[in-house]
């Protein structure tokens, strides 16, 4: 369930309410974002549910003509909060021209790439058992 950032009553009401067995942190890399984040994970921590992951989005984009990766929302922060919140980094997704395209056209579901492989599979492997 995707829900918007920090600990607000969504968030709270969701995690009261649903048999959440465990949330995955995704953020992108700003400072403001990052406290927002650590909030949240507090929350997860305060009610019992474990942070299974951390997903960092808009991570970087490749520049396709130098293979030049550039971070436009700053240095990345995946490694760094997965350690802070004892939890894998499953994925730095980077900004994808591609996934746009497919969320304008409604077909999303249709976008696939090596690091949406990889997601999968590293989730699935982190995942403890009673989550399965």
């Amino acid at each position: 369930m995707d829900l918007p950032p920090g600990t607000a009553d969504a968030a709270l009401t969701v995690m009261q309410t649903l048999p959440i067995t465990g949330v995955v942190i995704v953020f992108t890399p700003q400072d403001l974002v990052e406290m927002i984040v650590r909030k949240a994970v507090n929350m997860a921590k305060h009610m019992d549910k474990p942070v299974l992951g951390v997903v960092e989005n808009m991570s970087y984009i490749s520049v396709p003509e130098t293979g030049r990766r550039m971070e436009p929302f700053g240095r990345s922060k995946g490694e760094e909060l997965a350690r802070a919140v004892k939890a894998p980094l499953l994925a730095q997704f980077p900004i994808d021209p591609e996934l746009a395209r497919l969320c304008d056209e409604g077909e999303i579901e249709r976008y696939d790439s090596e690091i949406l492989g990889h997601l999968v599979d590293t989730f699935l492997q982190a995942m403890p058992a009673r989550v399965k």
